[in-house]
């Protein structure tokens, strides 16, 4: 793998924090760091969380992304890859989730784990749950600050994995949770199903992604710790965001989250 220099990361990571800043998608990093290049990419990453640290933001968890084969196969890539949650990420007790911090929103239906205990060593799938508390229907809402979802792995990954906002839904605890490699997921926009799937896309099994996360974030330095959430990955091809639109997923055995965007004023959108 081509070393990537500290200009080259610096250089992608301002370009993302600009077109986060200026609401206005860039081009793809890959030029600067190369379209595969994983750890150039993740510090790129770490770049812009220190940034958003030092302002003020606090870390609440953390994502997975790329489980579904599904949603690889709508990005064109073939690996998970994992991003940092945000306190100010958290939309569950927002009436309806503010669609201008938005760039190019998709939602995902996902199950999100609290966690019970640090995570310090590397576990297997069956050994996941013995780190959980509760279990929750989700939403992901990822966004891509590269224009066009023009993304390879080193461009989604360095834009923290094209992380946006979440909204947590029904919750059940760890004893009560059905077999999570069976649920089956179902999401509505508006009442119209969009988007189908079961808890076997994610991974093989939600547990197997938590597995996954945990031990890679071990590798970075970055070991998973109590409390936390963890958004486990797509049951489901991602959706993209209508305005004023209301998205409702029902995970079988765990219950549903909802989601409903406003719709930007004239003003909003610069006219």
């Amino acid at each position: 793998m081509t070393m990537v220099n500290s200009q080259a990361v610096t250089d992608a990571a301002d370009r993302l924090a600009a077109a986060s800043r200026t609401r206005e998608p860039c081009a793809p990093v890959r030029d600067l760091i190369g379209s595969d290049n994983i750890d150039a990419a993740y510090r790129v990453q770490q770049r812009n969380i220190e940034t958003l640290l030092a302002s003020g933001r606090r870390i609440v968890g953390r994502k997975i992304g790329l489980t579904s084969t599904a949603v690889q196969q709508q990005l064109g890539v073939d690996q998970p890859d994992f991003g940092v949650l945000t306190d100010d990420m958290d939309c569950s007790a927002d009436a309806a989730v503010d669609f201008t911090r938005l760039l190019q929103p998709k939602v995902e239906a996902e199950i999100a784990f609290v966690l019970s205990a640090d995570i310090t060593g590397n576990i297997a799938a069956d050994q996941a749950p013995h780190f959980v508390d509760g279990i929750y229907a989700a939403f992901e809402i990822v966004d891509s600050r590269v224009a066009n979802w023009n993304i390879s792995l080193a461009d989604t990954i360095a834009d923290n994995a094209s992380s946006g906002l979440y909204v947590l839904g029904d919750r059940v605890n760890r004893a009560d949770a059905p077999d999570l490699a069976h649920v089956s997921m179902t999401t509505t926009a508006d009442g119209v199903v969009v988007s189908r799937g079961k808890g076997s896309d994610c991974l093989g099994s939600p547990w197997e992604a938590l597995a996954w996360l945990a031990n890679t974030g071990l590798a970075y330095g970055a070991p998973l710790r109590a409390g936390e959430v963890v958004l486990s990955g797509a049951l489901g091809p991602m959706v993209p965001v209508t305005p004023g639109s209301t998205y409702t997923t029902t995970i079988s055995g765990i219950g549903s989250a909802t989601a409903t965007f406003t719709t930007p004023s004239s003003k909003d959108n610069g006219l």
